[in-house]
């Protein structure tokens, strides 16, 4: 059994530990409740415009629909959505897992790497080592204040890349918020645009173009690539405060499970070692006695 004091300096560490992790929950809290109010507001929108942009997509000829160009896959470009801290239990690891999965699935295929916070684009320097001649990675403050304008940047240099042929397929992999504790990772194809899975009800669609295609293909189409993309950024932010605050959460509770147990612990030392003392006391006693 460990000593009096190996005990107390144990609990006092999970103290410290645990005010820090309580602290942390607190904090997570507050900002899940920005983010979260933030994510809600722009996914109807979102969604609106990613179902209308397929249905656009699918009536342009090849030739007006440069983003919905089907090309044989020799150049695939990953964006990964990751936070720039840790301590969110497995947030940031089941993006990494699943670029991995995507890797391997497009072996035959060159994969590289766009990161979108420090946590992936730290993976993207060990394992992809051919990005820093045209990907940027600096990407931190993208993911650390989101808004449209930053992200727009990032969605028209991607969207650049693709329609130059650099690149034949974009995906981009994300947290999904669904609540605090559940994140749903998601794998979507971003370039080049898939049409609508029921593809009766769009082509039986005759749809009248205003003021004109090249207008849509030129405008809206990529306002509608950048909120997509806007919508994985809050997505994913709002699902890392989640993740963080129920880690932290988990970790106060095992803190406050683990110093009961130190707090038993000690007072069986500390009882063992007063009836040591006692039992030293009578001995002597009576060995004076006798």
């Amino acid at each position: 059994m460990a000593n009096l004091k190996e005990i107390r300096n144990r609990i006092t560490s999970i103290n410290s530990t645990m005010q820090i992790t309580s602290a942390m929950k607190m904090v997570s809290a507050a900002k899940l409740k920005r983010a979260q109010d933030a994510i809600t507001q722009m996914r109807p929108y979102a969604e609106k415009l990613q179902e209308l942009l397929a249905n656009l997509s699918s009536s342009l000829d090849s030739s007006e629909g440069i983003y919905s160009q089907q090309r044989e896959v020799k150049n695939v470009l990953l964006v990964a959505i990751s936070s720039n801290k840790g301590l969110c239990g497995g947030f940031n690891n089941n993006v990494l897992k699943q670029i991995k999965v995507l890797r391997e699935q497009h072996a035959d295929a060159t994969v590289n790497m766009l990161a979108i916070g420090r946590k992936a684009q730290e993976f993207s320097n060990k394992n992809f080592t051919n990005n820093n001649d045209i990907l940027p990675t600096d990407l931190e403050t993208v993911y650390d204040k989101p808004n449209f304008g930053n992200v727009s940047e990032v969605a028209e240099m991607i969207m650049k890349l693709f329609v130059d042929g650099v690149y034949d397929k974009v995906i981009v992999v994300y947290n999904q918020f669904k609540n605090a504790a559940t994140q749903i990772i998601q794998t979507e194809q971003f370039l080049p645009i898939l049409p609508p899975e029921n593809n009766e009800s769009s082509s039986n669609t005759d749809y009248i173009f205003e003021p004109s295609k090249e207008t849509i293909v030129e405008d809206i189409i990529p306002k509608s690539l950048k909120i997509q993309l806007y919508k994985g950024v809050l997505d994913s932010h709002a699902a890392e405060h989640g993740a963080r605050m129920t880690a932290m959460h988990k970790a106060t509770d095992n803190a406050k499970d683990l110093l009961f147990d130190l707090k038993l612990t000690y007072n069986k030392a500390r009882q063992a070692a007063i009836t040591n003392e006692i039992l030293e006391i009578v001995g002597g006693a009576a060995a004076l006695e006798a």
